[in-house]
C-alpha cells in the first residue's frame, strides 16, 4: 500500500495537460501487472513498446525535418537551400490552402490566399521550381497534402523522371490522411468513400512503381491540434490507420505488402511525460492490431514508424520567445519517445509563417538535443518508470476503449458520418479552453505572468503580388501548353474514376500534359461530387 503524504495536507488535485488525474507518488504497486517480455521487451523486440530499433539513434539520429513553404515556388526553393546549407537531413513541404482545396491561384474561392500559408503549387510547372537544384534522389521529402495527395504526389513523380531519378529509389512521405480531415481539419472534397479510393490506389500503385515511398503519414497531429486529449489523439489516430488497412485488404491487397510502408504523425505536446507515455503505447497497440487483428506476418507491418512535431497550438502571440522553451521541451519528449523523424516549430508561428532566422533558430534546437546533451544516447532511457509505464498502460487502456466504440459504428468511415469523434474532440477543447479562462491550466505569458508593453518581433509578410504573379503564370502556361492533351487527359481520369481503373497513372499522363492541380480536382468533382459536413450538436 502507498503511504500517505507526511506534512500539510495536499489539496490540489493534478492533471495532466489533457485532464487526467496524476498521483502525487508512483510505486511498483502501479505497475505489479507488467510483465516486461510480454508489455515491453526490449527495444527493437515485440510489442516495440521502447522502440522498433535494437540500437535506437545510435546507427543515425531522427531525420531533422522542417516543414517550409510560402509565397512562390521560387521564395520556397531558396528557403529549402538555406535549410538543407544548415544542416537539414529531409524537407517538409507546406502548401498553401487553394493548393490544399484543389483550387488553382485563379479560382474566385483562391482570392485573399494565395501563397499566405504555405507554397502555391498549381502545376508540374510550379513543382519544377519548387525543387529546381534539388536532387530528389539524395533528400527525403514529406509533403503535407491530402484530398489533392495523388495529383501533388504525380508532379513530384514526374519531376524526378524530369531529373533521370528512378522512382524505384525514391524515399519520403505523403500525408494523404483524408479521414483526418473530416475529423478535424476540414480540407476535404469529395466524400469520404470516393476519398478512400483515391488512398488504395496510391497503396497499390507504389507497391509495384515506389517501394522505398510512405504512401500514408496518419496524423494525430491535427486531430491534437483541434482540442483533442492526448489519448483521442492516440484513439483516432490509431483507429485511422486501422481504417486504412482494413480498406487495402479489402481492395484485394497483401497487408504485409503495403502496411510496411504507412507511417504516422504525431503531436508533441506540452505535457512531458504524458507526451512520451503516448509514443510507446502508440507502439504497443499498432504491434497487436497489425499481428492479431489483420494476422500480419512481416515484422515491419507490426513496426509503427512515426514523425513528430511539436505543438503549433501551445504557442502564443504573447512573448513570443517563450516559445523557443516550449519548442524545446516538447522535442525532447519526441526525441525521449523514439520519434524517426522530427520537426520543432519556430518562435514566430503564433504570428507569421517564420522568418528564416527563426526557422534556423528551430533547427538549431533540434542539432543541439541530438549533439550535446546525450539523451539520444541511451534507448528509451524512461522505461521502467513507474509513472511513465502506468502512463502507458492508462493510455493504452483508453484508447483500446474508443476502439471498441467506434468498432460497433461499423468502423471510422461509418464514425466520422456520424460525427462520432468530431464531438468527442470538441467536448475536450472546450473544457480545456474553461480550464484557461478559470486559470485552472496556467499559460506563462498569456493568463499569468503576463508582461505589459512588449515590443513586436519582426515576423514575415507574404502580400498579394504572389497571387498576382502565379495568376500570371498560370495564364502564361495554359496558352503555350498542349490544351488538347490536357482534354484527352482528364477525360481519361474522369473515365477512369467513374469506372475501376487506378487513378494514379491516369494522373501522371494529366500532369506530364501540364494540367493544374484545379483542373485535375474539378474532374474528379464530376464524377464524385463534394462532400458538405453535416452540422454536429
Amino acid at each position: 500500500m502507498k503511504s500517505a503524504p507526511s506534512g500539510p495536507a495536499i489539496e490540489k488535485a493534478f492533471t495532466t495537460i489533457s485532464g487526467r488525474p496524476i498521483e502525487r507518488l508512483y510505486t511498483p504497486e502501479d505497475i505489479a501487472q507488467l510483465d516486461y517480455a510480454r508489455d515491453l521487451a526490449d527495444p527493437g523486440a515485440f510489442p516495440y513498446t521502447r522502440g522498433i530499433h535494437p540500437t535506437g539513434y545510435h546507427g543515425k539520429p531522427w531525420t531533422m525535418r522542417q516543414f517550409a513553404g510560402f509565397g512562390t515556388p521560387e521564395e520556397t526553393n531558396q528557403r529549402y537551400t538555406q535549410l538543407l546549407e544548415a544542416g537539414g537531413t529531409g524537407l517538409s513541404v507546406a502548401f498553401d490552402l487553394p493548393t490544399l482545396m484543389g483550387r488553382d491561384p485563379d479560382d474566385a474561392l483562391s482570392l485573399g490566399e494565395v501563397g499566405k500559408c504555405g507554397v502555391s503549387v498549381a502545376s508540374l510547372a510550379d513543382m519544377e521550381t519548387l525543387f529546381s537544384g534539388i536532387d530528389l534522389g539524395a533528400i527525403t521529402t514529406s509533403m503535407t497534402i491530402n484530398s489533392p495527395a495523388s495529383m501533388i504526389f504525380a508532379m513530384y513523380l514526374v519531376v524526378a523522371e524530369k531529373q533521370g531519378v528512378s522512382w524505384q529509389t525514391l524515399s519520403g512521405t505523403l500525408q494523404n490522411d483524408i479521414l483526418k480531415e473530416f475529423i478535424a481539419q476540414k480540407e476535404y472534397i469529395y466524400p469520404p468513400r470516393p476519398s478512400m479510393r483515391l488512398i488504395t490506389d496510391i497503396f497499390a500503385f507504389c507497391m509495384e512503381q515506389v517501394p522505398k515511398w510512405n504512401t500514408i503519414s496518419v496524423s494525430g497531429y491535427h486531430i491534437r491540434e483541434a482540442g483533442a486529449t492526448a489519448a483521442q489523439e492516440l484513439a483516432f489516430t490509431l483507429r485511422d490507420g486501422i481504417e486504412y488497412v482494413q480498406y487495402g485488404v479489402d481492395a484485394g491487397l497483401d497487408v504485409d505488402a503495403f502496411a510496411p510502408r504507412i507511417s504516422f504523425f504525431f503531436n508533441a505536446h506540452s505535457d512531458f511525460f504524458e507526451e512520451i507515455a503516448k509514443y510507446r503505447a502508440a507502439r504497443r497497440i499498432w504491434a497487436h492490431v497489425m499481428r492479431e487483428r489483420f494476422k500480419a506476418s512481416n515484422p515491419r507491418s507490426w513496426q509503427l514508424r512515426f514523425h513528430t512535431q511539436t505543438a503549433g497550438v501551445s504557442l502564443t502571440a504573447q512573448q513570443p520567445y517563450n516559445n523557443v522553451v516550449r519548442t524545446a521541451l516538447q522535442a525532447m519528449a519526441g526525441v525521449l519517445g523514439g520519434t524517426q523523424s522530427l520537426h520543432t516549430n519556430s518562435l514566430d508561428e503564433a504570428l507569421a509563417l517564420p522568418t528564416a532566422e527563426a526557422a534556423t533558430l528551430a533547427l538549431r534546437t533540434q542539432q543541439i538535443i541530438a549533439h550535446e546533451t546525450g539523451v539520444a544516447d541511451i534507448v528509451d532511457p524512461l522505461g521502467g518508470s513507474y509513472f511513465v509505464e502506468r502512463l502507458t498502460r492508462d493510455l493504452e487502456a483508453e484508447a483500446l476503449a474508443y476502439f471498441d466504440t467506434i468498432d460497433r459504428m461499423g468502423g471510422m468511415v461509418e464514425a466520422v458520418e456520424r460525427g462520432y469523434p468530431q464531438k468527442e474532440i470538441a467536448e475536450s477543447a472546450y473544457r480545456f479552453q474553461q480550464a484557461v479562462e478559470s486559470r485552472e491550466q496556467l499559460i506563462v505569458g498569456v493568463n499569468d505572468f503576463v508582461a505589459v508593453g512588449e515590443r513586436p518581433i519582426v515576423t514575415l509578410y507574404i502580400d498579394e503580388s504572389v497571387g498576382e504573379k502565379q495568376v500570371r503564370q498560370l495564364v502564361q502556361l495554359r496558352a503555350t501548353r498542349d490544351n488538347a492533351r490536357v482534354e484527352r487527359a482528364l477525360n481519361a481520369l474522369k473515365a477512369g474514376a467513374a469506372g475501376v481503373e487506378n487513378t494514379m497513372p491516369l494522373l501522371i499522363e494529366a500532369v506530364r500534359a501540364y494540367a493544374t492541380v484545379g483542373e485535375m480536382c474539378n474532374a474528379l468533382r464530376e464524377v464524385w461530387g463534394e462532400y458538405e459536413e453535416s452540422p454536429v450538436i
